[in-house]
C-alpha cells in the first residue's frame, strides 16, 4: 500500500515560449543568472514541500544545460544545502551519473552528505543519457555496452567501499589501491574515510529500459528502482514489475508486485481531467521536445524529432499529445478525486507498492509547481492519511 509520496525535480528554469510551437529546444540559450536560477528554484519546492507530509524530494545530476533543462551539476552539495533549509524532508540524489565521477569520490561525497545530514539525504546513481555531458567528461555514452561495463564495475567498487572496512579491488577499469610505496609498505588496501553512518545504504537507480541483466544487478546489490517520471516511460510498466520480480527471486529475495519500486508520474492537478489536460499541454509538449532529441521517446521517428524542431509546423503535425500520454498512464491529471481513485488502483494491482513520485513537466514555472505540490499534499495525500510516513524505506531483505 501507498505510504510514501515523492517528487522529483531535474533543474529546469522559468522558460517563455514553451510548447510545440514555442522555441525550438536548440535554440535555447541564456545567462548565468538565469541558469542558476534553478538552484534556487529547487530550494523553494523543498521548502513548500517539507511539512506538507512528503517524503522524499529528488534532484537530478546534469552539466553544460545552458538551455536551461537541467540545471543541477552537483545534486549532494545542493541535497545537503537543502536539508539545512528544511526540517523533515528527505533529499534524494535522483541521480548521480556514476560515469562522471570516480567512484572513489563519490563514495566519500555521500558517506559526508549521510553524516552530516543524519541520513535525510538519499543515495542514488545512474548511467547517463547526455553525450554532452557523459563523453565531455571522459567516459563512453556512444558506447553503450562499454557505458554499462564502466557502471557496474564503478558501482561494485562503491558498494565494497561503503560495505567493507578495508577492501581492494581489481578490474577492467579500476585497480585499487594501486601497489605503490607508503609509509614503508606497499600498499595493499584502502578503507574508504569517513563511511557511511547508515549501513546498508539506501541507494535508487532508474529502471529505463528494463533489461534483465540492469535489474539483476540492480537485485544484487539490494538497490531499488524508480520507474517513469524524468526521461523515462511513466506509471507502472507490467512487463517491468514482472521482471523485477524475478530478478530478486534469482537472488532468493521474494517480494511482491511493486515493492522496493517507485512508481514516477508527471502530473498536473485541476478541477478536472478537461481543465488539466487545455493547462497542462504545453509543459508536456516542452519535455517532449528535449527528450525527443535524445533519442529518449520510443515511439518518436526521425521525421517527428525534425518536425519539432519547427514551430511553425510542429502545432498540427502528428506528434504526441498529452491526451496520449494520460490514456497511456504516464501522465498522472484531473481532479483530486479522479487521480485517488487512479492511485487506489495502482495499490490493488501491484500490493506491495509503498512509494509515487510526482513530477513536474519541462517547462512548469516556479509558482506552478509550489501551487501543484501543495494541491496535490491538500487535495490527494488525506486519502492516505495513517500511512504517509516519513520514516526511511525498507532496505533490501
Amino acid at each position: 500500500m501507498i505510504t510514501k509520496f515523492d517528487s522529483l525535480f531535474a533543474g529546469h528554469t522559468d522558460v517563455e515560449n514553451i510548447g510545440y510551437g514555442g522555441t525550438p529546444i536548440n535554440d535555447r540559450l541564456y545567462d548565468n543568472k538565469h541558469l542558476s536560477s534553478a538552484l534556487w528554484k529547487a530550494q523553494a519546492i523543498a521548502q513548500k514541500m517539507d511539512g506538507l507530509g512528503y517524503n522524499t524530494f529528488w534532484m537530478a545530476e546534469h552539466h553544460f544545460q545552458r538551455e536551461g533543462t537541467e540545471c543541477i551539476p552537483n545534486v549532494l552539495m545542493m541535497a545537503l544545502h537543502l536539508t539545512h533549509m528544511t526540517r523533515n524532508l528527505n533529499i534524494g540524489c535522483g541521480f548521480n551519473v556514476t560515469p562522471m565521477w570516480h567512484p572513489l569520490r563519490l563514495a566519500e561525497d555521500y558517506a559526508m552528505a549521510d553524516i552530516l545530514s543524519h541520513g535525510r539525504v538519499v543515495f542514488g546513481v545512474a548511467r547517463g543519457y547526455h553525450t554532452r555531458e557523459v563523453e565531455t567528461f571522459g567516459s563512453p555514452l556512444i558506447d553503450q555496452d562499454a557505458n554499462r561495463e564502466l557502471f557496474e564495475e564503478q558501482v561494485d567498487i562503491i558498494f565494497k567501499a561503503f560495505n567493507s572496512e578495508s577492501f581492494s579491488h581489481k578490474g577492467k577499469h579500476y585497480t585499487l589501491p594501486p601497489e605503490v610505496p607508503y609509509r614503508g609498505y606497499t600498499l595493499k588496501e584502502l578503507t574508504l574515510v569517513p563511511r557511511p553512518e547508515r549501513l546498508p545504504v539506501e541507494c535508487w537507480q532508474p529502471i529505463q529500459g528494463g533489461t534483465e541483466r540492469a535489474m539483476e544487478f540492480m537485485a544484487k546489490h539490494g538497490i531499488q528502482g524508480m520507474v517513469g517520471g524524468g526521461s523515462a516511460e511513466g506509471g507502472a510498466m507490467h512487463n517491468v514489475v514482472l521482471k523485477w520480480q524475478a530478478a530478486h527471486k534469482k537472488f532468493g529475495k521474494d517480494i511482491d508486485l511493486g515493492e522496493r519500486l517507485c512508481f514516477g508520474y508527471h502530473f498536473y492537478m485541476g478541477d478536472s481531467k478537461e481543465q488539466c489536460l487545455r493547462d497542462a499541454a504545453k509543459y508536456y509538449e516542452e519535455n517532449m521536445k528535449m527528450f525527443g532529441e535524445l533519442r529518449l521517446v520510443r515511439a518518436l521517428s526521425e521525421e517527428q524529432i525534425e518536425i519539432m524542431r519547427d514551430p511553425k509546423r510542429a502545432p498540427t503535425a502528428k506528434l504526441p499529445r498529452i491526451e496520449e500520454a494520460v490514456k497511456a498512464g504516464g501522465f498522472l491529471t484531473g481532479s483530486a478525486d479522479e487521480i485517488i481513485e487512479h492511485l487506489m488502483k495502482l495499490e490493488k494491482a501491484y500490493p506491495g507498492l509503498d512509494r509515487v513520485s510526482i513530477s513536474p513537466s519541462l517547462g512548469v514555472p516556479q509558482s506552478v509547481i509550489l501551487e501543484q505540490v501543495e494541491r496535490f499534499a491538500k487535495e490527494v495525500m488525506p486519502a492516505f492519511k495513517g500511512r504517509v510516513s516519513l520514516k526511511e524505506p525498507a532496505l533490501a531483505k
